[in-house]
C-alpha cells in the first residue's frame, strides 16, 4: 500500500464508544442511514430503536496520529526502576490488577504508584482503601520515605526527622487523596472519581478474595466490581490500579483485567517475581523486587527475563542492569540521606544526596560525574554499620565495584574479613602518613577525604610545631571585631539556612573543550597505587602545539585573602531586587545562560545541579562573578533572587590567616622535606575542619558557609584567570577543581596571564605532548 507514492490510501474506521451527548447530529445529515463518512458517524439501520445516538468512528490515520502525538505512555509509575521498564508504566485507559497472595506485599504495590505519582510526580491521585484505613496508608508512607521500622510507628512512636516528613507529607496532602469509608463499592469510586480535578491515578486497595458480609469489594461480587472499574478507566481515560489478595487464575480470569501483575515467590526469599501479562498478549514482561516489608515497601531487584523479549525498543541488558542498580543505590542512601540513620562519613552522605537527585532527574550525565566522588569517599569505610540500612547500603554499591570483605563490622570475638585487615586496622599514625604522602606533591588544596582526620587532629598544634595552622586559624577568626558565631549549635543545623548547603556549591569546573577527545587511562604510581589519568588528544584544527598544565599555588589558602563571607548567623531575607554587596550568604538564583564554548559556564559544576524549576543555591562569591560579568557585557542581565539567607558581609575574617601561611610558605617551600610537609598537612586539616562531617568530630568551627565560600572564592579566581587568558587569544583545552588549568600553547609559552613562580598567586607550568598520559602529583 505505501510502494506507490500515487496510490489513494482509503481510509480504516476503528469503533469507539457512543458520545455521551445524545443530541449529536450525523456528521452528513444527507447521507444514507447506514452510511459513515470517514472520521464522522453513522446509525445502523438494524438498531433504529436504540435511539439516534450515533457511533463515534475514527479512521486509521487519527487513531496513527494520536500514537505519535503521545508517544510513550508516560503515565504514571511504581518507581521501580526494573517493574517500570518492563511493563512501561500504567497505561491510561486500563485497568490493571495486582495479583498477590495475603502477606506477600501486593498492597505496596499500590502504594508505590500513589506515592510515587502523589509525591514525586505531583499529580493527583484517589486511593480507594478498602481494608487499610487512611492512619496505615499513612505511616505505610512514613515508614517508606523515610526508612523508619513500620512496627515502631504504629505504635506512635516517631523520631524528630520522621516528624518533619509527616508534616511535609501534610502541606502535600491535596494530591493524595484517601477514600476509606465503610461499605465502600466500585460505583462509590467511579461516582467519585470524575469530579476529582488533574486525577492521574487510582489505586483500589483492595478486592478481597474470600466474602466478607462488612466488605463490597469481596467475594462473588468481585466480578461486576471489576467492570465497573474497568468502565471507570476507560471513561476517564486513567490508569486503575486494584490489588486482588489471589494469585488463582480462575479468579484472575473472571476479573479480567487489562494487564495483570502477579507476584509470585521464588526460592530466595529476598526475591519477589513479578510476571506483567496483557489479556491479548499473554506474558510480556517480568521483573525481580526486593520485599522490604520492615520499611513498607518493595526495592528494585532487576528485570528478569521475559517470555516476549524481541520488541526493539527494550533496552540491552547492561543498560538496564545499570539504571536497576543506579535506583537501588539510590534506594539505600535513603535511610542515611534523610537523617534518619548515622555511621558513615559525612562526605559519603553528601554524594549520596547528590546521586539520589540525579537518579530521580533521570540525568545520566551527572551519575557518571558523582559515581567516581562518590566511591572514593565510600572505599574510606572500613566498617558498614552491623544494621539492615547498613548492610544495604554495602550490598548496593557492589556493582560499582566496591568489595564484598568491607561489608559490615565484624561479630565480637571475629577477625575481620579477609581483603578488609588493612582498612580495618587502620591507626591514626597510618592516616597521618597517608595524608602527608598524598599531598606531598601537591598544594594546598582540599584532596583528602574526611576520613583521614583523627580527634587529635582537631587539637591545638603542640608548642614548637613547625605550623600551628589551627592555632592560627582561630587567632585569626578571634581577632575580628565582629564577634564571629564559629560553632553553630547542633539543635540549629536541621533547619534554616544548613540544610540548604552542599558540597555542590564549590563551582569548581569539570570542564573540557568540546572539541577535544579527553580519556581516562589506568595509572600505577611509584608506590603501586592504581589511579585513573586523563590522556588528551586535541584535533588538527588547532594547529600545531603543546599541552601547557598549569598548576596554581595554593588555591584556598590564597582565597582566604579576601573572602566575601557573614562572620554571624544567617538570617533569612527571602527574595531580593539585586545584590546588596553590603550582605553576604546564599542565594537562590536562575542559572544565567552561558553561551560560549570556548569557558566552561562561570558558576562551574554548579550549574549542572539545578533544581526542578532550574534554580540553584550559589554563595556570594559567585554572586560577585555574575555581577561583574553583566557589568562587563559577558551576561546579559543578572540573574532573578529568588530567596537568600544572608548577615553582614566581611571580607578580612581570615585575613591573617592568609599573611601567615603565605609567609610560612616562603620560608618552607625553600627547606622541603618533612618540614614542608607537616605544613601542608595542617594546613589541609585546619581549613577542612571549618565544616567537620562526621558527627563524632569536635572541631572549634562548624560553619559550612565559611568553608564554601572559601573553596567558591577559589573557583571563582581560577576561573576569572582563565577567561583572562582566552580573551587573550589563549586556547582553552581543559578547566579543572581550583588549581589546573590545560592551554594548547607553542613549546615553553605559558599565556602571559600567569605568573609562573612558588608563592601564593603564582603558578607551576609544565609542557606535554597530546596523546600522553597527564600525571597528577605524586604521580
Amino acid at each position: 500500500m505505501c510502494g506507490s507514492q500515487g496510490a489513494e490510501i482509503a481510509p480504516v474506521a476503528v469503533l469507539l464508544p457512543a458520545d455521551p451527548s445524545p443530541d449529536v447530529p450525523s456528521s452528513d445529515t444527507a447521507a444514507h442511514p447506514g452510511a459513515a463518512t470517514a472520521g464522522g458517524a453513522v446509525n445502523s439501520q438494524g438498531n433504529q430503536d436504540r435511539g439516534s445516538t450515533p457511533r463515534r468512528l475514527a479512521t486509521l490515520g487519527d487513531a496513527i496520529g494520536s500514537v505519535l502525538t503521545d508517544g510513550p505512555s508516560g503515565g504514571p509509575t511504581f518507581g521501580l526502576a526494573g517493574l517500570d521498564a518492563a511493563m512501561g508504566g500504567l497505561q491510561r485507559g486500563k485497568l490493571t490488577l495486582v495479583a498477590a497472595r495475603p502477606s506477600a506485599g501486593g498492597s505496596l504495590l499500590g502504594l508505590a504508584a500513589a506515592r510515587t505519582t502523589a509525591l514525586v510526580d505531583h499529580h493527583v491521585v484517589l486511593y480507594a482503601a478498602s481494608g487499610p484505613n487512611r492512619d496505615d496508608i499513612f505511616r505505610r508512607i512514613i515508614s517508606a520515605e523515610t526508612g523508619g521500622e513500620y512496627a515502631r510507628l504504629k505504635q506512635g512512636r516517631l523520631t524528630e526527622h520522621e516528624q518533619q516528613v509527616a508534616r511535609e507529607l501534610v502541606q502535600a496532602g491535596d494530591l493524595l487523596m484517601i477514600d476509606d469509608g465503610s461499605d465502600l463499592r466500585a460505583e462509590d469510586i467511579a461516582d467519585t472519581a470524575p469530579h476529582m480535578q488533574g486525577l492521574a491515578l487510582v489505586v483500589v486497595d483492595r478486592l478481597q478474595s474470600a466474602h466478607s458480609a462488612r466488605l463490597p469489594l469481596s467475594g462473588d461480587r468481585l466480578p461486576a466490581a471489576s467492570q465497573v472499574l474497568a468502565t471507570l478507566a476507560r471513561t476517564l481515560h486513567v490508569p486503575v490500579l486494584a490489588i486482588v489478595d489471589s494469585d488463582d487464575p480462575a479468579l484472575l480470569g473472571l476479573l479480567d483485567a487489562d494487564i495483570t501483575l502477579t507476584l509470585t515467590p521464588t526460592e530466595d526469599p529476598g526475591r519477589i517475581q513479578v510476571t506483567v501479562a496483557e489479556r491479548d498478549f499473554g506474558t510480556i514482561g517480568s521483573a525481580y523486587l526486593k520485599p522490604d516489608l520492615v520499611h513498607a515497601r518493595f526495592l528494585d531487584a532487576g528485570t528478569a527475563p521475559a517470555d516476549r523479549a524481541d520488541s526493539p525498543a527494550s533496552p540491552g541488558p547492561a543498560a538496564a542492569a545499570g539504571a536497576t542498580a543506579a535506583r537501588e543505590l539510590a534506594e539505600a542512601a535513603l535511610p542515611y540521606t534523610s537523617g534518619g540513620h548515622q555511621g558513615i562519613p559525612a562526605a559519603l552522605t553528601h554524594e549520596l544526596a547528590a546521586w539520589r537527585t540525579a537518579v530521580a532527574g533521570g540525568n545520566h550525565e551527572d551519575l557518571v560525574e558523582i559515581l567516581p566522588s562518590l566511591l572514593q569517599a565510600a572505599a574510606t569505610v572500613s566498617q558498614w554499620p552491623d544494621t539492615h540500612e547498613g548492610h544495604r547500603l554495602a550490598a548496593a554499591l557492589r556493582p560499582y565495584g566496591m568489595p564484598e570483605s568491607v561489608d559490615t563490622t565484624p561479630a565480637a570475638g571475629q577477625s575481620p574479613p579477609a581483603g578488609a585487615a588493612g582498612a580495618a586496622v587502620r591507626t591514626p599514625a597510618d592516616n597521618r602518613q597517608a595524608t602527608a604522602d598524598a599531598v606531598e606533591d601537591e598544594d594546598e588544596e582540599d584532596d583528602e577525604d574526611e576520613e583521614a582526620l583523627t580527634p587529635e587532629d582537631e587539637e591545638d598544634e603542640p608548642e614548637g610545631h613547625v605550623f600551628p595552622a589551627l592555632k592560627i586559624l582561630k587567632d585569626s577568626v578571634g581577632r575580628s571585631k565582629m564577634h564571629p558565631i564559629r560553632v553553630i549549635r547542633k539543635e540549629e543545623r536541621d533547619h534554616g539556612p544548613w540544610p540548604l548547603i552542599s558540597e555542590h556549591m564549590d563551582g569548581e569546573p569539570r570542564w573540557v573543550h568540546p572539541d577535544v577527545t579527553a580519556t581516562r587511562v589506568p595509572h600505577i604510581r611509584a608506590n603501586g597505587r592504581r589511579v585513573r589519568r586523563d590522556q588528551i588528544d586535541v584535533p588538527d584544527s588547532f594547529g600545531e602545539g603543546v599541552l601547557c598544565l598549569i598548576d596554581r599555588n595554593g588555591s584556598f589558602p590564597s582565597a582566604c585573602s579576601a573572602v566575601p563571607l557573614a562572620p554571624n548567623k544567617l538570617l533569612h531575607t527571602g527574595p531580593l531586587d539585586a545584590y546588596d554587596k553590603a550582605g553576604a550568604g546564599i542565594y537562590l538564583i536562575d542559572i544565567p545562560e552561558w553561551t560560549r564554548t570556548d569557558m566552561p559556564h562561570p558558576l562551574g559544576r554548579i550549574a549542572d545541579r539545578a533544581d526542578e524549576d532550574g534554580r540553584v543555591w550559589v554563595t556570594t562569591p559567585h554572586i560577585k562573578q555574575l555581577v561583574k560579568l553583566v557589568r562587563d557585557n559577558h551576561l546579559d542581565a543578572m540573574p532573578t533572587i529568588h530567596d537568600s539567607w544572608t548577615g553582614k558581609a566581611n571580607e578580612s575574617l581570615f585575613k591573617p590567616f592568609y599573611e601567615a601561611t603565605r609567609k610560612a610558605r616562603a620560608e618552607l617551600v625553600q627547606i622541603g622535606g618533612d618540614p614542608y610537609k607537616a605544613y601542608k598537612t595542617r594546613l589541609s586539616i585546619a581549613l577542612r575542619l571549618l565544616w567537620p562531617k562526621r558527627p563524632s568530630q569536635r572541631s572549634p568551627f562548624w560553619r559550612p558557609d565559611w568553608r564554601m565560600s572559601m573553596v567558591a572564592e577559589a573557583s571563582v579566581r581560577h576561573w576569572t584567570v582563565a577567561f583572562k587568558a582566552v580573551q587573550e587569544g589563549h586556547t582553552l583545552i581543559a578547566l579543572r577543581n581550583v588549581d589546573q588549568a590545560i592551554f594548547w600553547t607553542p613549546p615553553g609559552t605559558p599565556p602571559s596571564t600567569y605568573r609562573i613562580g612558588t608563592g601564593f598567586g603564582e603558578v607551576k607550568a609544565k609542557f606535554v605532548q597530546a596523546g600522553e598520559t597527564i600525571l597528577e602529583g605524586d604521580d
